[in-house]
């Protein structure tokens, strides 16, 4: 819901694609320069104590951003300053709450919990921007950033009333630096985690940036206009969503290396298919099974890396996968927009999904061992 205000209240203060583009660069930067020292410190402190601080600073972020929007004193230096300071709290609390999941729950349920934390995000994704453009008609932006601030009030709370097991940190000698150079390392070191986080960044460079895209698919490959762009954007939510429901409500899976590959295989397949299509109700068809197999490919991913990984670096394994799921997306937005400009959307989208499909099989064919990961 922010980010889709964020959005417009730059549009209307500067009627500028350069600062749309700006802002939103900023406010993934961090997580790709920063994710490595926020899983750094998450494996140094308490982690529910650290998103303590990451949530109150988030919130406090949203409600400053809603006071400068609705006293009418915002100024786009503002707004890139405070996206800035969004990003660097993400770069410290995505990868503490991903390796936090696993003390709520333990090892046996981590599979169907990540699945419901995927639901809770692709029901974000669906039902966010949808209220946005709701609150923005009556309110205005203003109502946005506020109520997005003060909603964080539940998890603040939800955070101070949990009653789990401490588990502090085994203490470190190392400083901040020497603790990210052995989170490198270890993963370096470990080819199983190494190709895990290999198969992630080949699906957010090569697969992922068929989103950005599906507004020229919508106007002018199927010729549906900006409705057809909602359907379609529609299908890939619920497509994801259903494949999230899948996940949290299965056992404990013997096959999760299997599933990785099904899905990386089963995305590859339906963009190749979207690339062909000149029919919107076949497009309708094919961008759910690409929102299942993303969804099931990462999601499994997730549970693979936080289930090998030890406890006292799960915190720096996880700001790779911060890095590698969306610190590597922009780039892979930016690829796909050239080809697209040079040759045409379908093409880029089709190329793009056969790289993924042929760079992932290579490393399946590279490291068999994957396919039977439990």
């Amino acid at each position: 819901m922010q980010a889709t205000a964020q959005g417009w209240l730059i549009l209307q203060l500067t009627d500028s694609a350069f600062y749309l583009g700006l802002v939103s660069a900023l406010g993934t930067l961090p997580v790709l320069l920063l994710s490595l020292f926020g899983g750094a410190v998450a494996d140094r402190i308490p982690k529910r104590k650290l998103l303590f601080v990451t949530q109150t600073v988030l919130a406090l972020q949203a409600v400053t951003l809603g006071i400068l929007a609705w006293t009418g004193v915002v100024q786009v230096w503002h707004v890139i300053v405070l996206a800035f300071l969004l990003g660097t709290m993400n770069a410290f609390d995505t990868p503490t709450r991903q390796s936090f999941i696993i003390e709520l729950v333990g090892k046996n349920q981590l599979l169907n919990a990540i699945g419901l934390n995927s639901i809770s995000f692709n029901l974000a994704r669906i039902l966010g921007p949808a209220i946005a453009g709701i609150l923005i008609a009556w309110t205005g932006v203003a109502g946005c950033f506020l109520i997005n601030g003060f909603s964080y009030c539940a998890t603040i709370l939800a955070l101070l009333l949990m009653r789990i097991p401490s588990r502090l940190p085994a203490p470190s000698q190392a400083n901040l630096l020497d603790s990210v150079r052995q989170g490198i390392h270890y993963v370096w070191r470990e080819p199983d985690i190494r190709s895990l986080l290999l198969i992630v960044m080949t699906t957010s460079i090569f697969a992922v940036s068929y989103l950005p895209l599906l507004p020229l698919f919508a106007r002018d490959i199927l010729q549906t206009g900006a409705a057809g762009y909602g359907g379609l954007m529609s299908a890939v939510g619920i497509g994801a969503l259903v494949g999230a429901f899948s996940i949290a409500m299965q056992g404990s899976s013997r096959k999760k290396g299997f599933f990785v590959f099904l899905g990386n295989l089963l995305f590859s397949l339906a963009l190749i298919g979207l690339s062909l299509s000149r029919w919107y109700w076949l497009s309708l068809l094919l961008l759910p099974i690409a929102g299942w197999a993303m969804v099931t490919q990462n999601v499994t991913v997730n549970t693979l890396l936080q289930t090998a990984a030890p406890d006292h670096l799960r915190g720096r394994v996880m700001s790779f996968y911060t890095i590698t799921f969306m610190g590597m997306t922009p780039f892979g937005n930016f690829l796909a927009g050239s080809m697209a400009q040079l040759l045409g959307a379908p093409l880029a989208v089709m190329i793009g999904a056969f790289l993924n499909g042929l760079i992932v099989a290579a490393i399946g064919w590279r490291r068999p061992g994957l396919r039977r990961l439990a």
